[in-house]
């Protein structure tokens, strides 16, 4: 990583003083999320298409032990504005309750999409935006979920102090049936789950890592009780409608409740040369996953492949919402 190549584990995660420290880029309340998120820096991925690229594969950032996450923690939830079930401890249920557009702050009356559910007093803003402040806290950017152990704790000490849920992003790879034994112990509530292709041959190309394991995760994470929500990206001439359906195939047999956002690709960091999808083909990813028996399917970054009003439209009309 840097000039020098580490392991993520070794570069980005330290014992000091009997303590584990994990190297932190930034915190956060995050927009649409509506909820506290910890930007971790170093991955045990090596992604050609990850926006996270400048911390996930960079030593960059601050060292933060358990304790001092937990402070910020305790002084988030005095922010809190939105309480929310466990159920609802992911980012897809966000777009239940606000649309971040803050027009019932900024203009005094809400949006024709707003969906109704709080009050201006609910919404504040944060360095991404106008939203509601809600009760999770999330692990996001780079994943070293390999290393369980420091995750744990600062689950456990968060449990103990705060009523936060909390809520790891993840690719999966260091989700072992051992891993998620000491994380379901811990309190961990919720895993987003980034499954990045269907094809391992694919999967490898993009990650480094094989997927062999991580199609196993939704059954898996379920089994144990946590709260699971998947996404994957549509990359044209990579991972396009077929694999998507495989993923969705995947989730509904573990779960038809399983939600599911597909993303739209945008050229990043070693994939700069890779094209955005289509309207048309993005709608038909949603057709897929939708006739597998997924209840819960979204198509995400709507800015990229819907670029005029009436595509925006159609992308309501079709799938009931604009993200």
């Amino acid at each position: 990583m840097g000039d020098k190549f580490q392991p993520a584990c070794m570069a980005t995660l330290r014992k000091r003083d009997g303590k584990l420290e994990r190297l932190i880029k930034s915190i956060h309340l995050s927009r649409p999320e509506n909820y506290l998120s910890i930007y971790q820096s170093g991955c045990n991925f090596s992604c050609r298409k990850c926006h996270s690229w400048d911390f996930s594969q960079k030593v960059t950032g601050d060292w933060f032990s358990v304790e001092e996450l937990l402070t910020i923690c305790r002084y988030y939830e005095k922010q809190v504005t939105l309480i929310e079930p466990r159920n609802k401890a992911t980012a897809w249920h966000a777009g239940e309750s606000c649309r971040c557009c803050g027009q019932c702050v900024i203009n005094g009356e809400k949006s024709p999409m707003c969906p109704g559910v709080l009050e201006p007093e609910q919404i504040i803003l944060s360095p991404q935006g106008y939203g509601p402040a809600r009760n999770i806290v999330a692990f996001t950017g780079g994943d070293l979920t390999c290393r369980a152990q420091f995750y744990a704790e600062f689950t456990q000490q968060v449990k103990a102090e705060t009523r936060l849920w909390i809520l790891i992003e993840t690719n999966g790879l260091g989700l072992t049936p051992k891993n998620l034994d000491k994380l379901q112990k811990a309190g961990v509530d919720a895993f987003w789950l980034d499954i990045k292709a269907y094809d391992d041959k694919a999967h490898n190309w993009l990650t480094g890592c094989t997927n062999q394991w991580i199609l196993e995760l939704p059954k898996e994470i379920l089994q144990r009780g946590f709260v699971l929500e998947v996404l994957s990206l549509y990359i044209p001439d990579l991972v396009e409608t077929d694999q998507l359906r495989q993923i969705a195939e995947l989730l509904c047999s573990a779960s038809a409740e399983i939600p599911f956002t597909i993303l739209a690709f945008f050229p990043e960091y070693k994939m700069m040369n890779f094209r955005v999808p289509t309207l048309d083909e993005m709608l038909e990813a949603y057709t897929a996953a939708k006739n597998v028996g997924l209840k819960n399917v979204r198509l995400g970054n709507i800015g990229v492949f819907a670029k005029t009003q009436s595509e925006v439209e159609k992308v309501i009309e079709m799938t009931g919402t604009a993200g």
